[in-house]
């Protein structure tokens, strides 16, 4: 009798941590698609992730159309938001910013299709401070020591965000934040800061530096 006891017990013992492994399987497999951004993958194959660190390897590509003039909104005047042009919107998929973003899986930057005619970003003396003269694209993140939206400065150079871009930086930390630019392929005298954390993106003008 003791012998049978003996041997139920054993095969309980040897049970539990293959039921303990089937019941982790399922919620480590659930649980792994949002840790690497700010989307979660509803498995519909459809989604993609923003933000969580990625940097893109390179900035957006030229717009190559024939974009139409986009004149400057009428109530832009102060760096208040962007009422003048309801209607348009970056979230692309549920989970995505209501800001011009990078898709983490393929380097697509949604928002940014509106061509060199974009009187939002026009400047009557691009390059008015200069050219930045430190690295630009993927190979070096700054981190953003202080100010604000007006002023920013990482490294002794200074940049400012376009007025019309006010708004998409409302979460941004002005001093613990990474921040990587690229270069304007459309609009003279911007470039573009890039934070890896949301991984959204706004127009910004260099102020001058080193």
């Amino acid at each position: 009798m003791k012998t049978v006891i003996y041997l139920f017990l054993v095969l309980m013992i040897s049970a539990v941590p293959a039921l303990a492994r089937q019941r982790g399987g399922g919620e480590s497999r659930g649980g792994g698609g949002g840790a690497r951004g700010g989307s979660e993958s509803h498995g519909d194959g459809g989604n993609t992730h923003v933000g969580g660190g990625h940097i893109p390897a390179h900035g957006p590509e030229p717009n190559r159309g024939s974009a139409s003039v986009r004149e400057a909104p009428a109530n832009r005047n102060n760096r208040g938001g962007q009422a003048s042009d309801v209607g348009r919107s970056f979230r692309d998929q549920p989970n995505h910013p209501e800001a011009p973003h990078v898709h983490a899986e393929n380097d697509h930057w949604v928002g940014h299709e509106s061509g060199r005619n974009d009187a939002h970003y026009h400047l009557d003396h691009p390059w008015g401070h200069g050219r930045f003269r430190g690295e630009i694209g993927p190979r070096h993140i700054y981190r953003i020591e202080g100010g604000d939206r007006d002023r920013f400065w990482f490294g002794g150079y200074y940049f400012g965000v376009a007025p019309y871009d006010d708004d998409y930086v409302n979460d941004w930390d002005w001093r613990n934040d990474d921040v990587v630019i690229y270069d304007d392929p459309d609009h003279p005298g911007w470039y573009l800061a890039y934070n890896p954390r949301l991984g959204t993106y706004v127009h910004v003008q260099y102020l001058g530096g080193q």
